[in-house]
């Protein structure tokens, strides 16, 4: 049942548009220069709709957070989206101030102008819901300047920051190309996925992880979970099996005795549904050296899977319908232990299956073997992809709703 408008909705012929996105952009250190403009990518179809539509475009965007070495102004943001839509995008170093008012009240259909950081607002990150954000200097200047709002801001979905749900309170607002394609899908994942179902799920989170497995596993989401990274380490930790002390070491941070006996309980229960690694590669020196699990603990850190379990593991992709995959399986900027996650992503886009990855370390490793493309989907989503499948709500999902019933009584 329809619960927010889209793009379709709206008639955006002369109307001024707030467009909230997430641009945030991995960085090079040594220059601050953008090292990755796939965000920016992602936001074209949206953006080139809006000016061919005739609409003003007021781009509202966020680079880091304060006090950290890449948080930046968005010029280069600006610079890089012109160079890829085509079209002047105009940095305007103001947020709501007189300048950024000239701005947007001068601007003629069809042009669009980048405002300065969100972030260097002070209320912008206050975690307070939409009414309350509705009060800002921030949404009440904007707002009076605009006619809608649209959000294509999928990535920072599950933050309940001013530009993020304020503007919902006061403006028609709609999901872009890119929030809807995000939405569909993950419905097809998480709401409705065709089976055999599998999760593939790695990277450091273990704490997290543990609420996704038991989130799928329960609900019948997934038939399968296939444990890796230091993920698998740990669950392999909660079964009982000494890993050897730097390899127990890098899991301190999460291996909490609650969290151990939580996978423990959830091996238990779901038994031959979670499926962890029956061999490790370890760094002997700079070379790879594979070992059952039988043979640990070892004072070398494990640092992959081991082929068997990579092998193991793409035979059971190879026979679903839906795969999801979000962590690698090992140390992906060490090309000696990139063999597991590359095996596993190569098992998903050969098997057929509507495949869908997400978190930015796995979309890394997908573009760095060349099969990113070869996805059924690409999700820009870190946290708010995870929050989505752990069944939490998304701030800015439910602001665009609570827009949609202000709109229409339903």
């Amino acid at each position: 049942m329809k619960d927010h408008f889209t793009m379709d909705d709206l008639d955006v012929k002369g109307k001024t548009v707030i467009y909230r996105v997430d641009i945030n952009c991995p960085l090079n250190r040594d220059t601050l220069e953008l090292a990755n403009d796939n965000r920016i990518r992602e936001i074209l179809p949206t953006l080139r709709e809006l000016v061919d539509r005739g609409a003003k475009v007021v781009i509202l965007a966020h680079q880091s957070r304060p006090g950290e070495w890449d948080y930046i102004p968005l010029e280069r943001h600006a610079k890089r989206a012109s160079e890829l839509l085509g079209t002047e995008v105009t940095y305007i170093d103001d947020i709501y101030g007189e300048r950024a008012k000239r701005a947007i009240k001068s601007m003629r259909p069809g042009e669009v102008i980048m405002l300065r950081n969100a972030r260097d607002e002070k209320s912008e990150m206050d975690k307070v819901d939409m009414e309350q954000h509705r009060q800002s200097p921030m949404v009440r200047e904007l707002s009076a300047l605009a006619d809608l709002y649209i959000s294509d801001a999928f990535a920072a979905a599950h933050r309940s920051h001013c530009s993020l749900v304020g503007f919902q309170a006061v403006l028609p607002s709609a999901a872009g190309r890119l929030m809807e394609k995000e939405l569909e899908a993950l419905r097809r994942v998480i709401d409705s996925p065709s089976h055999p179902c599998v999760f593939v799920l790695g990277g450091a989170k273990f704490a997290d992880a543990v609420k996704v497995v038991e989130r799928v596993l329960r609900d019948g989401i997934a038939d399968k979970v296939l444990l890796v990274g230091l993920v698998g380490n740990a669950f392999l930790k909660a079964r009982g099996i000494d890993l050897g002390a730097k390899s127990e070491q890098v899991l301190m941070n999460e291996l909490t005795e609650d969290n151990l006996e939580a996978a423990k309980a959830l091996m238990d229960r779901y038994g031959e549904r979670i499926e962890i690694p029956v061999d490790v590669a370890l760094d002997d020196g700079g070379v790879r050296k594979e070992v059952p699990v039988s043979a640990l603990p070892s004072e070398l850190q494990i640092m992959d899977i081991g082929r068997t379990t990579a092998a193991r593991f793409a035979d059971i992709i190879a026979q679903a319908c839906t795969v999801f995959i979000s962590g690698p399986a090992g140390v992906i900027e060490r090309e000696e232990f990139s063999v597991g996650t590359k095996a596993l992503m190569e098992a998903a886009v050969a098997s057929g299956a509507f495949s869908v990855i997400g978190g930015g370390h796995t979309v890394s490793a997908a573009q760095r073997f060349n099969c990113c493309d070869r996805f059924s989907y690409v999700s820009t989503g870190g946290g708010a992809l995870e929050n989505y499948i752990m069944g939490k709500p998304l701030p800015v999902v439910e602001g665009l709703k609570a827009a949609y019933r202000r709109e229409t009584g339903k």
